[in-house]
C-alpha cells in the first residue's frame, strides 16, 4: 500500500469538499448584488435547460442591482421567468427590452435568519461529507493492515495524519460558514 498516496488522495477529497462549500455560500444573498447569487439558476431556452452563464453576462452595475445581458435578446422573457420563479432567490427581475435588471432588497431580519440557517445547513452537509471521506480513509487503512501491507505503527501514524488533515478542514469550513453568517447578520 502507497502510503503517501493514500494521504494525498485524501487531502485532495478534503480540499474539494471544502472547496465546493466555499462556493456554495456564494450563492446565498447578503443584502449586495453579486454575479454568483444567480449561479443556481437554468433557464429554459432552445427546448432546454441551461444555466445562466451560458445564456447571458451577469454583472453587479450597483451594489443593490444585478444586469443580465442575453446572448440573444430572444431570451429575456425565459432568463425574468426563471428568476422569479426561483423561490430560493426571492427576487422579482424586471426587463426593457435589452437587459434584465435585479434589484437586490435590503434584507428583513426574518429572511437573515433564514439564510443564517441555509449556512447552518450547508456547513453540516460538508461536514458529514468530510466524515464520510475520514472514514472510507480509515477502512483503507484497516483493510491494508489486515492484508498485513501495513505494519501496526504505519497505520497509527497514517490514520493520525488523516485526522489532522480532517480537523484542518473542518476548521476552513467552520471558518468559512461563521463569517458568511456574520456578514448576512451584518446590518
Amino acid at each position: 500500500m502507497d502510503q503517501e498516496k493514500l494521504l494525498n488522495e485524501t487531502k485532495q477529497k478534503l480540499h474539494q469538499s471544502v472547496e465546493h462549500f466555499q462556493n456554495s455560500l456564494k450563492t446565498l444573498r447578503t443584502g449586495r448584488a453579486n454575479a454568483s447569487m444567480l449561479q443556481d439558476v437554468t433557464v429554459e431556452v432552445y427546448g432546454t435547460a441551461m444555466p445562466l452563464n451560458q445564456v447571458a453576462s451577469v454583472t453587479a452595475p450597483e451594489a443593490q442591482l444585478l444586469q443580465i445581458t442575453p446572448f440573444d435578446p430572444n431570451n429575456l422573457e425565459p432568463i425574468s421567468a426563471a428568476i422569479r420563479n426561483n423561490p430560493a432567490l426571492g427576487l422579482n427581475p424586471a426587463d426593457d427590452g435589452r437587459v434584465v435588471r435585479v434589484p437586490i432588497p435590503p434584507l428583513n431580519e426574518e429572511r437573515r435568519r433564514e439564510l443564517a440557517k441555509q449556512v447552518s445547513t450547508k456547513q453540516e452537509e460538508c461536514i458529514i461529507g468530510l466524515r464520510a471521506i475520514r472514514h472510507e480513509a480509515l477502512r483503507a487503512i484497516d483493510d491494508a493492515k489486515k492484508n498485513k501491507e501495513l505494519g501496526e505503527d504505519d497505520a497509527k501514524r497514517l490514520g493520525t495524519q488523516i485526522e489532522e488533515a480532517v480537523t484542518n478542514a473542518r476548521t476552513s469550513v467552520e471558518a468559512a460558514a461563521k463569517a458568511k453568517e456574520t456578514e448576512i447578520m451584518t446590518v
